[in-house]
Order: C-alpha cells, then structure tokens, then sequence
C-alpha cells in the first residue's frame, strides 16, 4: 500500500483533488448566489466562490472568486468551516478511466464592501442575485448551499458536521 491511502493503489483510477473557497454573504434576509449550469444544462444556484489556484491562498481565492462571480467586492469576515466530499466515477469508455474526486470546500462568511452586482461574462456562472433566505429551500441548488447555510446558522465549534463527512 503506498503512503498515505487508506486502500491498495489501483492504476486504474484517477485520483484527482480540487480545493475551492466559498462565501456565506447575507444582508437584509437574502443570501447572496450565482446560477450554474447544471450537468443536464438546467439552471442551479451556487454559493459564489471556486477553485484555488496553484499557489493561492484560499482568502484570496475567494475574494477573487467573488470579484469574478458577482462583480462585488467582499471582506472576508469569518471561516464558517470546512466541508470534504468525495465522489467516485465509474470509467467512461477507453478514454476516460474511473475517478476518486476529492473536494475540499472551505467556506467563509463575507460582508459586501465594494463593487456592483453584476452577471459573470464567459465564466462558470451567468447570473448574480441576492435571494430570500426563506426561498432558498425552493430553488434548485447544488447541495453545498444547504451546508453553508446549516455552518451559517448553527455555527459548529469543530467547523464541520461529521455526520456530513465522507
């Protein structure tokens, strides 16, 4: 077994790892998302936020990111905590071989300092809207809104809600 897995190396499947920053910004009643494309092309709301670059600083990265989605600029306020999923997908053909996806999500709050809403040009996102905290439970989502909110509202000491985990 190689160093620092938890089972036998398998050549066969790609590791892969993605270390992305997020914001919790909610002023007024309303939650601050950006909208996505979903697999299937459908619409999602997404809390805005994104990868990290090589050599980033995940303060940066989401402060950035923020820039980039929503045409604000944000002070990060707070570290909310840390959410790690991982996701496993079968081979795709001969091209294509089965992937460990590991995504390690570090959510912040902000607080909006600067800057004007705007929509995302050629981005991963085409839209940026402050929503209704109560309506959030009735758009379609990316689940990793509902964790934010759920660190937002109940603030675990540990930074994270270990039933979550993967």
């Amino acid at each position: 077994m190689a160093a620092g897995r938890r089972g036998p190396y398998r050549a066969d499947v790609r590791e892969k790892l993605r270390v992305a920053a997020y914001a919790v910004c909610v002023r007024d009643g309303q939650i601050l998302l950006a909208r996505s494309p979903a697999d299937d092309g459908t619409p999602e709301w997404v809390l805005p936020g994104g990868g990290m670059e090589h050599g980033e600083d995940p303060y940066d990265t989401v402060r950035r990111e923020l820039m980039e989605e929503t045409g604000y600029r944000i002070e990060v306020t707070g570290l909310l905590g840390i959410d790690s999923r991982r996701h496993r997908f079968p081979r795709a053909g001969l091209r294509r071989p089965a992937t460990d996806h590991h995504d390690v999500r570090i959510v912040y709050t902000g607080e909006v300092v600067g800057g004007e809403l705007r929509n995302e040009v050629n981005g991963s996102t085409d839209m940026a809207a402050w929503q209704d905290l109560d309506a959030v439970p009735s758009l379609r989502r990316v689940p990793l809104v509902d964790v934010a909110l759920r660190l937002w509202r109940e603030r675990p000491a540990a930074g994270r809600f270990a039933q979550e985990q993967s």
